[in-house]
């Protein structure tokens, strides 16, 4: 059987090569409908099949939408692959995750339409690595608190004020607070050192009544236990900050499993806004930008499109949800330690 092709297609269709690659590639702009309808048809009687390497070589793009995410077993990391993937597949572009291996040497060999970066750590090698993929033309999306829109668009999501705003929604009902943090190789993320910062002011200036950072390795199963040996001992905290949803969603999980009444005998909040913490049972309180996974999907997909070496500064701004796994619909009074069961 003899392949079919972008010419075969055209000499069938009675058009230009030109007009039956627009047309495929969803770009028709003022073609007539009668044409778009017929190359549609010779294309599909054909069985045709676009060749990606070459429409890559005529085009200089390739289709491709790189996530490189952290941390894939997060809501957040979930959500943002979700919403770029559903966007990518609706442009006619390919969605790839990378969730291990290096970011950079990813990008130099797939040279995707766009890369979508999350919380790089910052540096100068991280810097020198940023401004040689623009010198090479690679458009780049970049998740950072501290980066400059230098060539790229950077997504600034300062996660601090949004965890002050769910300690605001706490403290009023007690200062016995933990807190989750994922550390790697006993060193914190500089992409959460900020959240914790606002938990340790807050222990600073005394309204958290003593410093319970409880660490954990990253991993939804190590929050799991982190919550789990938090709440069985003896002076068990009287609420639980996760630094991410996913773990506070585990320290949900670890007060159940414990037979504990949320948020009766225990609060649990998180922060990122997910949409697991809104589902959950009780619907877990949290901060987090409003509508942040659509916008942020929709400046990849146009980043993808735009020329390169240009970026914007996208600033994401946080607000409080709260819901029943606090307090926020109660009139319970402050929780004291010797009233806890």
């Amino acid at each position: 059987m003899t392949r079919s092709t972008l010419r075969s297609v055209a000499e069938a269709a009675g058009v230009s090569a030109a007009t039956v690659s627009l047309v495929l590639r969803d770009k028709p702009h003022a073609i007539p409908t009668s044409t778009v309808d017929r190359v549609r048809r010779a294309a599909a009687e054909q069985g045709y099949r676009p060749n990606r390497a070459a429409q890559a070589m005529r085009t200089g793009r390739t289709g491709l939408v790189l996530l490189s995410l952290r941390m894939m077993t997060d809501p957040w990391a979930l959500a943002v692959a979700d919403t770029i993937g559903e966007a990518a597949e609706g442009s006619g572009a390919t969605a790839l995750v990378q969730s291990r291996g290096d970011w950079f040497d990813t990008v130099l060999r797939l040279q995707p339409d766009v890369a979508y970066l999350d919380s790089p750590t910052p540096g100068a090698e991280t810097a020198r690595r940023l401004a040689e993929l623009v010198a090479r033309g690679q458009r780049l999306v970049v998740f950072s608190d501290t980066l400059a829109a230098d060539g790229f668009d950077v997504i600034r999501s300062d996660a601090a004020p949004g965890t002050a705003l769910v300690l605001d929604a706490i403290l009023p009902h007690t200062g016995d607070v933990a807190y989750l943090r994922p550390t790697v190789g006993g060193a914190v993320h500089p992409s959460q050192a900020a959240r914790h910062d606002a938990y340790a002011a807050a222990v600073t200036a005394g309204r958290v009544e003593r410093d319970r950072t409880t660490d954990y390795d990253g991993s939804r199963t190590s929050a799991f236990g982190a919550a789990l040996r938090l709440l069985s001992s003896p002076g068990r905290p009287a609420a639980i900050l996760g630094n991410t949803d996913y773990a506070a969603l585990a320290a949900l999980q670890a007060a159940q499993y414990l037979g504990l009444r949320v948020p009766d005998d225990v609060m649990v909040a998180g922060l990122g806004n997910t949409a697991e913490a809104a589902q959950a049972a009780p619907a877990l309180t949290t901060a987090g930008p409003e509508d942040f996974f659509a916008r942020q999907a929709a400046i990849v997909l146009d980043a993808a499109s735009r020329d390169a070496g240009t970026g914007t500064l996208h600033t994401f701004p946080w607000r409080l949800y709260p819901r029943r796994s606090t307090f926020h619909h109660r009139t319970e009074p402050r929780i004291e330690r010797n009233h806890l069961p």
